[in-house]
C-alpha cells in the first residue's frame, strides 16, 4: 500500500483508490451519491481531504454488511458538519443497523428452507410450492389449476382471481372452463 506523506493534506483519486483500495470508479459513484466529496483544481481534476480515507473505510464496511447506499449516506449526514465517523459513530449506527441485518437475516434463513424444501420435493406444485406461488390464498381449500369463478358486484363481474380485487373483469359471455 502506498505511502502519502503527512504534509500531504489532500489526495487526488487515484492515491485515494491506492489507498482505500476501493476502485477509482467506486470512488466517482461514492461522490455522485454524495458519500465523499471533493472539491477540483483549476484543471478540473479531483481533490480529496485526508479524512475521505475513514469516509470509504466506513462506507466499505457498511456495505459488506449489506447496508443500502441510501442507508449509509443518512448515517453520514447525521454527523455534525460532515466530519469523519468515529468508532463510537459506527458503534451506534452499526446497533441500528443490527435489527434490520437480523430480520434480512432471517428472511435468507426462510428463504433456503423453502428452496431446500422445494429441491427435495422437486415438483415446483402450483398446488403447495412457496417458491413459484407465493402468497396462495386458495392453496389451502382447493388445489390444481383452477378458473375462479366470477362474483357479481352491482351487474358488473368482478375479478375473483385476484385477492380483494374489485377490478371490473370484462368477458363477452361465460368463462370458459
Amino acid at each position: 500500500m502506498p505511502q502519502i506523506p503527512q504534509s500531504l493534506h489532500e489526495l487526488t483519486v487515484g492515491q485515494l483508490s491506492a489507498r482505500s483500495g476501493a476502485a477509482v470508479s467506486a470512488l466517482h459513484f461514492y461522490e455522485s451519491k454524495g458519500l465523499i466529496h471533493s472539491r477540483r483544481t483549476s484543471g478540473n481534476q479531483r481533490r480529496y481531504t485526508r479524512d475521505a480515507l475513514r469516509r470509504v473505510a466506513f462506507v466499505r464496511a457498511a456495505q459488506r454488511v449489506g447496508i443500502p447506499l441510501a442507508t449509509i449516506r443518512e448515517a453520514l449526514a447525521e454527523l455534525p458538519e460532515e466530519r469523519t465517523p468515529t468508532r463510537e459513530d459506527w458503534a451506534r449506527l452499526s446497533a441500528a443497523w443490527r435489527a434490520e441485518l437480523d430480520e434480512r437475516i432471517a428472511q435468507l434463513g426462510r428463504l433456503r428452507d423453502h428452496l431446500t424444501d422445494c429441491i427435495g420435493c422437486g415438483c415446483l406444485s402450483l398446488e403447495t410450492c412457496v417458491l413459484s406461488n407465493p402468497d396462495d390464498v386458495s392453496g389451502d381449500r382447493i388445489s390444481g389449476s383452477r378458473l375462479m369463478p366470477e362474483r357479481r358486484h352491482g351487474g358488473a363481474a368482478l375479478r375473483s382471481d385476484v385477492p380483494g380485487s374489485d377490478a371490473p373483469r370484462h368477458t363477452d359471455g361465460p368463462a370458459a372452463g
